[in-house]
């Protein structure tokens, strides 16, 4: 079948080489990249245009949209527009569920967190039913931190930025609020490492189709970093206005380094308590590019498979069929993702 990749960033890139092997894929990009692959034709091409882009759209079976967050809505709707099925890993600030896609499938926050998280509290859901306490805890961290940022940049910077100023929105007493996300900021020790975790706008569409008391995302940092980024947004670094100068002053300083991605997805009920652990490791990827990039791939071919729905998909809903959620965990498994249970 023929496949679309939007991007050949990091996360684009990955997609486009795991899908390749079964599949024709065209990576399309704003920049002069070449990716090596069989199956894989590059071309350059400015999105916004949008009567070529949906003229793209229908010439493949399944667009993959791996560029960052801005771009996501238009993406969205373009994809309806073209009646073409689409897995979208943008970090988006609007709602998708509000959308109506009645001729393709959508599925949106394909990626990692939101997405794999989304996939793994859904099964929580599933098995325990309406839950008490929610939490997702996510990062993506240099394996040896390095002052003064105790960071690297493994995704989209600008939508990295994002995550400091959006308000994050949680459940609390059972009401959707916003909270501002370095205004709490805690310590969490987790497989025997200490971080810092602050609240983040990651929860997406589980707001609305999981039902809890309290659920929450949380970002997790090495100690030392959260401190240094609520300064520059006290002082106005981080706003809109000010982020391109931002980004060149802090990039350099986000070395590159090998990374590694850990999550915990934790959940009770009147039923019970049950844990997922995901640890991954950077290889010839970077970590944070194989989570997201392989979750991404393995639910296009899900679609492509015909099981999911025409519409708007959450990906939580991949976790409500048995054979839908152990393929996409016996997937990431394969390629050397490590998930585990626990149940109480």
């Amino acid at each position: 079948m023929k496949i679309l990749v939007l991007g050949a960033g990091n996360i684009g890139s990955v997609v486009a080489l795991d899908l390749s092997r079964e599949h024709e894929v065209t990576v399309v990009d704003s920049r002069d990249i070449t990716l090596s692959g069989e199956s894989i034709t590059m071309k350059k091409m400015d999105v916004s245009n949008a009567d070529k882009l949906r003229e793209m759209m229908r010439a493949h079976h399944v667009t993959v949209n791996t560029l960052p967050g801005r771009f996501g809505l238009y993406i969205i709707k373009n994809a309806i527009s073209a009646s073409s099925e689409l897995v979208d890993v943008s970090f988006m600030p609007e709602n998708p569920l509000r959308l109506d896609a009645n001729k393709s499938t959508v599925v949106v926050d394909a990626g990692f967190a939101p997405g794999l998280s989304n996939v793994l509290l859904g099964k929580i859901y599933e098995e325990l039913g309406t839950l008490k306490d929610a939490i997702i805890r996510v990062g993506g961290l240099p394996v040896k931190p390095e002052p003064p940022l105790y960071y690297t940049a493994t995704w989209s910077p600008e939508d990295l930025l994002e995550e400091y100023t959006r308000p994050a929105r949680v459940i609390r007493n059972g009401k959707i609020v916003a909270v501002e996300p370095l205004e709490e900021i805690n310590r969490v020790d987790i497989e025997g490492m200490t971080f810092e975790e602050f609240p983040s706008d990651g929860l997406r569409t589980l707001l609305y189709t999981i039902k809890a008391e309290n659920m929450e995302e949380r970002t997790l940092r090495w100690p030392g970093h959260l401190q240094v980024m609520k300064t520059l947004k006290s002082l106005g670094f981080l706003d809109e206005k000010n982020r391109e100068c931002t980004l060149n002053a802090l990039l350099p300083l986000m070395k590159k380094a090998e990374d590694f991605s850990i999550m915990e997805v934790w959940g009770t009920s009147d039923k019970g308590e049950m844990r997922f652990i995901m640890e991954d490791h950077a290889s010839e990827f970077t970590s944070m590019s194989r989570v997201t990039g392989f979750t991404a791939a393995i639910i296009t071919r899900i679609l492509l498979a015909g099981e999911l729905r025409v519409g708007i998909v959450p990906p939580e809903e991949l976790a409500y069929e048995t054979r839908t959620f152990n393929t996409l965990i016996s997937e990431l498994t394969a390629r050397g993702v490590r998930i585990s249970k626990s149940q109480a």
